[in-house]
């Protein structure tokens, strides 16, 4: 990250340019590890490459020369830009359909907590469908009526303690990351935790799926 910030907003750099300035530089300081300072240095700079936070110049794409890309700049600009990328690491590939679409977006937006609450509202309304519960039945109730031993998603070839143990995951995800936010605002500062609720939300679907499989003929 102090790397990039170092490299300007929009401006061309050259890697060469960037790794021979630097070891200019460690030898006019008598760095006593300028060979490991600028194998760091280098590592760094491949790290950027890979997150498209640098990239080729659009007028000398055949050149060494490049450019610290549009995702590069709001990185580098945003205090907390490091947390979002791990957070975007977290939530790399496809979730399920059913917060897919509705969920990323918010996501991405910087809107965590509404994020997060849509996240987990989507696996209370998911549950409710596939078990036939009744409307009146929400949250932690819904969960521990839906898995509960014989109960409509609980499986019945499965040990007692793990249909109560996989019960109380949903209700306690439900009543820990669901629950508060539908009484009062709950803050996600740190957009690495939202993205793990949002991560277990994807799981309780993918487990939500397994069992409506169980109950089809």
């Amino acid at each position: 990250m102090a790397l990039l910030r170092s490299l300007g907003d929009g401006q061309t750099v050259n890697a060469n340019n960037v790794l021979r300035g630097a070891e200019h530089a460690f030898a006019h300081n008598s760095e006593h590890d300028a060979d490991q300072l600028l194998d760091r240095l280098a590592d760094a700079w491949t790290w950027l490459e890979s997150r498209g936070l640098i990239g080729p110049h659009p007028k000398n794409t055949e050149s060494a020369w490049q450019r610290v890309t549009a995702s590069g700049q709001e990185v580098a600009a945003d205090p907390h830009g490091q947390a979002k990328l791990w957070a975007a690491d977290r939530l790399a590939g496809i979730l399920d359909p059913a917060i897919e679409e509705k969920v990323r977006p918010i996501f991405n937006l910087g809107d965590y907590e509404t994020a997060c609450f849509a996240a987990m509202k989507t696996v209370e309304v998911e549950v409710r469908a596939a078990s036939g519960l009744d409307s009146s039945l929400v949250g932690v109730d819904l969960m521990r009526q839906a898995f509960k031993p014989g109960g409509p998603l609980a499986d019945p070839g499965a040990h007692g303690g793990e249909v109560v143990a996989l019960m109380e995951l949903f209700a306690g995800s439900i009543g820990a990351f669901k629950n508060p936010a539908s009484h009062r605002t709950v803050h996600f500062s740190d957009p690495v935790e939202a993205a793990e609720v949002v991560q277990l939300a994807d799981l309780l679907l993918r487990l939500l799926r397994r069992a409506q499989q169980r109950g089809t003929p």
